[in-house]
């Protein structure tokens, strides 16, 4: 006979209840039933691992090792089902579960992983960047990926990828990046139209954003003197050193020399979305998804002090519990 997890409950029972007889009540098994199994038992340990006397069953020194390892082995093997319940529920074939997540956007991507690791440490996360919105909807639609983070421009639709459903996550205005050594940073907001003598610096992206930028700039009174299309690092540089300035998103990561102001008026805005398609395996989990991001984007805000409170004066920014459009 091998030993089974079975007999090792049989001996943590007799051990905490110090009797056969109570331990068979409470297993529900007749008495001389458990003493046959307890004896085997014995037999496939070699050795006793109880004694009996007038006051009760007590373990021997070869009892007492097994229990020790029983007390190790059973909360283990606990744990293994518990474990395996929580992924079977997202799955519900027990298949370890793989969360495979492509973004576009900017801070959004660290602070969610974050909150994954800690609400689901069971599920592993691959993850996606691109500049391009299409390409990771496209990805999501044909089934390589299960959310796409991206962002579109004030009111333009998601990207048109077909089966994807999309809800908007936050909606803000879009703010720009100046060097803190240039005196208009240091003021509430900044005229577009005082920056027509600006360098700019953008990273790659699709979408109708440069169109919306040129249009507002038109508005304005002036034409973009230069525009480089580069990567996050080189845009950085460029600002801090004043050769150029950056729009970008209100809750872009705090650096020493650099500074995000606001545009006067709020000339251009900025919607992040997730998108993802209701056939896929993670469909089922898109509505805990949406309420995950939407909390980071709650607490990426409250670490952003003068933008919170630039958010008291524009109640009209912030998280966003409306629907994108849905296709």
């Amino acid at each position: 006979m091998e030993l089974e997890l079975r007999h090792l409950r049989i001996m943590c029972a007799i051990a905490e209840l110090g009797s056969i007889t109570k331990a068979a009540n409470t297993l529900g098994m007749a008495q001389p039933a458990l003493t046959a199994q307890l004896k085997r038992i014995e037999r496939t340990l070699g050795g006793k691992l109880f004694l009996r006397d007038h006051t009760g069953t007590r373990p021997t020194a070869l009892g007492l090792l097994v229990l020790d390892r029983a007390k190790m082995v059973l909360p283990a093997v606990s744990s293994l089902h518990d474990e395996a319940a929580r992924l079977a529920q997202h799955t519900g074939t027990g298949e370890p579960v793989t969360l495979r997540l492509g973004s576009a956007t900017g801070p959004m991507l660290g602070a969610l992983l974050q909150r994954l690791g800690s609400t689901h440490p069971d599920i592993h996360v691959a993850t996606h960047t691109s500049w391009s919105s299409n390409k990771l909807a496209d990805m999501t639609a044909e089934g390589a990926l299960d959310f796409a983070f991206v962002g579109v421009c004030g009111d333009a639709p998601p990207p048109p990828a077909p089966g994807l459903r999309w809800r908007t996550l936050a909606h803000h205005p879009v703010f720009v990046l100046m060097s803190a050594r240039d005196e208009r940073a240091q003021h509430d907001s900044v005229e577009l139209g005082a920056l027509a003598d600006e360098r700019w610096c953008a990273t790659p992206g699709d979408g109708c954003f440069g169109d919306c930028f040129a249009s507002a700039c038109a508005r304005a009174g002036f034409t973009p003197r230069s525009l480089y299309e580069t990567d996050v690092l080189t845009c950085i540089e460029m600002v801090e050193s004043g050769h150029a300035v950056v729009l970008c998103q209100p809750l872009f990561h705090e650096i020493p020399g650099i500074v995000a102001v606001p545009i006067a008026g709020n000339p251009l805005s900025w919607r992040n979305l997730v998108g993802w398609s209701e056939r896929g395996e993670m469909g089922p989990f898109a509505a805990e998804m949406i309420a995950l991001s939407r909390a980071v984007y709650g607490e990426l805000i409250d670490r952003r002090p003068l933008y919170s409170k630039y958010l008291e004066l524009n109640p009209g920014y912030g998280v966003d519990y409306t629907d994108a459009v849905v296709r």
